[in-house]
């Protein structure tokens, strides 16, 4: 606070002008008013499944001889503050290259770059990822700055605001993200490591969607809300209006990042033209076929859950520290957009390389916890397939996948801007592929290279 109490008109204007300066220096606004290169990435994966035992296989299961695949992605993220308060942001990238078993016959894909990039007729081109606008309203005079990063202007801003996004986004760059767990580029490969998989959020098949995104942010606590459109049918690229398809998302985050302890709380409703498991088994009872859930899709249903989201840091100013998620869902509706998971569980942790001479360095352990709901099982069981799961039978167990990965990173800075290079080999080990005691159990070899500029 300013004082400006004083008994001569020359010392209250003197103090007057040095708060005026004060204010005006401490107020958030980017740093500079020009476009300009926030980010670019390149990152290459070769990734090898091993064989499995597999009894009897559908056309969505693991390759039972296994299978290797590299994968690349690229990636150029822009932005622009034509004004203190309001920010645009344009993003596009490209993909090369498709999952193993084209990431089907797990719960948890295990190549999360290119989740569902390699569907079939989805073209190897540059495409837009985001194009928003993000507005900011100021709510007090305290201010942080901020680093360049991806769809990160750098300046200051208020540390209490009210925020607006609107436009292309992807929903997880707002929702259920984590410290720890959060990047498929550079953390956890396995796509339920770095999100909540029972959270099916609206996305098209390369996992971005229109929508608008609310919050109200202080350094205690935020709240957020989120409304997109969503795919016209299960994994689809083609997105409906918000009046006949939407995906809902409403989250409560407690602490900040200078207080320590993070804990978000999710939940979403999402309503779509979907399928009912229990309907799509009672047809194929009355006709005696293999039930088909799309056959039964009908507008207007809906999908509940709700997620928890925990961050710990430990030591090393936060670089090592502890994650948790859990997730659930109804489980009643086709799963839509994201994986075929009802149920989530998963923790681990990241070490700095700090320990051992290395500060840039880091090493994750992960541990995945999945399951379906009743109805799934049956369907399933009866032979039944989603986007992502269908072995043609099923006996049931959770999915339970365990995940380690060494992160090694050189930094240069030949301009004022670092370019990050990073190699990380990633191991993965699952058991019930696809909820199926039956097949299984099967590793993942991975070695990543991602370059970040």
């Amino acid at each position: 606070m300013c004082p400006v109490r004083g008994r001569r008109p020359a010392l209250v204007l003197a103090a007057a002008a040095v708060c005026s300066t004060a204010l005006a220096d401490s107020a958030p606004a980017p740093a500079s008013h020009v476009p300009q290169l926030l980010g670019a990435q390149y990152t290459f994966v070769e990734q090898e499944q091993t064989a499995l035992v597999s009894p009897y296989q559908g056309k969505l299961s693991l390759l039972p001889g296994g299978d290797r695949q590299p994968t690349h992605t690229i990636g150029l993220y822009s932005g622009w503050a034509p004004l203190d308060w309001a920010q645009l942001y344009f993003d596009t990238e490209k993909f090369m290259g498709a999952g193993v078993s084209s990431a089907t016959g797990v719960a948890g894909p295990t190549n999360g770059d290119v989740l569902r990039q390699g569907a079939p007729g989805l073209k190897k081109e540059f495409y837009i990822a985001r194009l928003y606008a993000r507005l900011l309203l100021p709510l007090g005079a305290a201010t942080t700055a901020v680093t360049r990063a991806q769809d990160q202007i750098p300046g200051s801003e208020a540390d209490t605001r009210l925020e607006l996004k609107l436009g292309r986004l992807a929903v997880s760059d707002d929702f259920d993200r984590n410290r720890y767990a959060g990047a498929a580029r550079t953390q956890f490969m396995n796509t339920s490591l770095w999100q909540n998989t029972a959270w099916d959020y609206a996305a098209n098949t390369r996992g971005y969607t229109d929508g608008v995104v609310i919050g109200y942010f202080s350094p205690a606590w935020s709240l957020r809300y989120g409304i997109y459109r969503m795919p016209l049918f299960a994994n689809g690229q083609t997105l409906e209006t918000l009046n006949r398809a939407r995906g809902e998302n409403l989250e409560l985050t407690l602490g900040s990042a200078a207080t320590g302890t993070i804990v978000r709380l999710l939940a979403y409703r999402n309503t779509a033209r979907m399928g009912v498991y229990t309907h799509a088994l009672a047809l194929a009872a009355a006709s005696g076929s293999v039930p088909d859930i799309a056959a039964d899709d009908a507008g207007g249903r809906h999908k509940v859950g709700a997620g928890v989201n925990l961050e710990q840091p430990l030591a090393d100013e936060g670089e090592s520290g502890l994650f948790l998620r859990l997730g659930w869902n109804d489980g009643k509706t086709e799963d839509f957009a994201f994986t075929e998971v009802d149920r989530h569980a998963s923790l681990g942790g990241q070490i700095s390389g700090a320990h051992w001479s290395r500060a840039d360095d880091r090493l994750g352990v992960g541990l995945l916890h999945e399951g379906i709901s009743p109805e799934h099982r049956d369907y399933l069981a009866a032979g039944g397939s989603g986007f992502l799961l269908g072995d043609g039978r099923l006996n049931y167990r959770p999915e339970e996948t365990f995940e380690t990965y060494y992160r090694a990173q050189w930094s240069f800075a030949p301009t004022a801007a670092a370019v990050r290079v990073q190699l990380s080999p990633d191991f993965q080990y699952i058991r019930h592929p696809g909820y199926n005691q039956d097949r299984g159990p099967v590793r993942f070899y991975s070695l990543r290279l991602h370059l970040e500029y």
